[in-house]
């Protein structure tokens, strides 16, 4: 179907190969992230079947802005969020539009540029601790390396307390495999989540105990209130003092909700980007070079800082395309609230939309050479410049992710950090894959490290 509007001419397509009553499943269980990068040459608007139900992949830049910016009309839901809710309760991320106002401008404040520039020492502190660690020629493995650095930054910046040392090392260690069994409960019949079988045995197990870690550290926080300078300006303190909708202090509930949410979203999200830049680094051996350049001349041997960000220009640019390539939030769903339309399509209340920036990011019109990693792009003097419209790694309008700044800056002091000291080299010609789960990880990825000399003193 081809429809005109005021934005343009658009197409209306169902994707094809539906199977009855699986739909679209056999496809995207063979190659979930190829499937979706293919519906564009189908149209703007794609229709696809994940069993009984359908849902609408959004396909074109211009439209996933309407959707993402009328959060009322297109409102968090679907088989993505809606199980995320199940599990983690009605977080910032995860909660309706009727709630999210509130709760926005109460994590706001401990997001700020000031608070920002207060967590920094912290995260210099422990990418420090780790990089030390390091020696000359070993090999790591660059995703778990990247998710103990994330998870002890954000921990040590957001729950600052020493009372929460032990609740914080069990989210740590019960995070990977909760993330993964959450993206399998996303894409499982919801009938299947009760049987008995060994992964949902695991992904239970360790739900219980992400949530009693969290519990325990919010009851640690309270048995100490005001005894200690250092809670004053973290996340959970601010939790404590905040207030709902209705004005009444929040409960233990609907803090861990909070806390559970945010600290997956800051740990995960940085932790894929710094694994995909520092592989995207390796294979190409130049952008490495200049880099290092940059990063030595700015830092010495010396970990990054807030006052080194301002400088470190190639940095913020790798980072940036590497989010385009491999945005950790690859794929998002809406609900429509009401009866509405998109591209012409009528779209009853409740209908599903999908909405995925690893495909918008990759297209041909929006991106030349889409996916050749250039970080050259992003610079002011880059003809033509990026359409901003279809980069959305962190989404966009109200409900764009509240931490993306927290994010970048963390990632920015480590890989500054990080390509100053050491170059790292592929150890084997073999193709890293993508793994499409909850966020997107590179699989079976290890590096090799080589101490950098440092610059002489002039």
């Amino acid at each position: 179907m081809t429809t005109t509007s005021e934005s343009g001419t658009w197409t209306v397509a169902t994707a094809p190969g539906a199977l009855p009553v699986a739909g679209h499943a056999l496809q995207l269980g063979k190659g979930l992230l190829a499937f979706f990068a293919g519906l564009p040459t189908h149209g703007d608007l794609v229709e696809i079947r994940i069993g009984p139900s359908r849902a609408f992949v959004v396909c074109h830049p211009d439209l996933l802005r309407q959707v993402l910016l009328d959060d009322r009309t297109f409102d968090k839901g679907g088989f993505v969020w809606d199980r995320v809710r199940q599990t983690l309760g009605n977080g910032l991320a995860a909660c309706p539009h009727r709630d999210h106002r509130w709760q926005r401008r109460l994590m706001q404040p401990a997001f700020n540029r000031d608070r920002l520039r207060g967590y920094t020492p912290s995260m210099t502190e422990q990418i420090g601790i780790l990089t030390d660690r390091w020696r000359d020629g070993e090999v790591i493995d660059v995703p778990a390396q990247m998710h103990t650095l994330t998870s002890q930054a954000t921990l040590r910046t957001l729950l600052t307390a020493d009372c929460v040392a032990p609740a914080a090392a069990t989210v740590v260690e019960t995070l990977p495999d909760f993330l993964h069994g959450i993206y399998r409960q996303m894409l499982m019949p919801t009938l299947l989540h009760r049987l008995p079988t060994p992964a949902n045995r695991r992904f239970n197990q360790g739900n219980a105990r992400l949530h009693a870690a969290v519990s325990d550290a919010v009851r640690a926080y309270r048995q100490v209130a005001g005894e200690h300078d250092d809670q004053s300006e973290d996340l959970l303190s601010a939790l404590l003092a905040g207030r709902d909708q209705d004005d009444r202090p929040l409960t233990d509930a609907q803090i861990c909700d909070q806390v559970i949410t945010l600290l997956i979203a800051g740990i995960e999200t940085a932790a894929s980007t710094l694994a995909w830049a520092l592989h995207l680094l390796a294979t190409h051996e130049d952008i490495q070079q200049r880099l290092s350049t940059e990063t030595s001349t700015v830092l010495g041997n010396r970990p990054a800082t807030w006052d080194d960000l301002p400088r470190l220009e190639l940095t913020g640019h790798v980072l940036t395309e590497t989010l385009r390539l491999y945005p950790a939030a690859w794929i998002l769903t809406r609900v429509t609230s009401t009866d509405t339309e998109l591209a012409g399509q009528p779209l009853p209340a409740g209908t599903t939309l999908v909405c995925s920036p690893y495909l918008i990011q990759r297209r041909a019109d929006a991106f030349a050479n889409p996916e050749r990693f250039d970080p050259d792009r992003w610079r002011a003097d880059h003809t033509p410049r990026p359409p901003r419209h279809a980069y959305v790694p962190f989404g966009a309008g109200a409900r764009q992710c509240i931490g993306d700044n927290f994010t970048m800056t963390l990632a920015s002091l480590a890989l500054a950090t990080i390509t100053a000291r050491w170059r790292l080299d592929p150890t084997s010609d073999t193709p890293v894959r993508c793994s499409a789960a909850a966020t997107l990880q590179p699989q079976s990825l290890r590096l090799r490290l080589h101490r950098r000399s440092p610059l002489p003193i002039v």
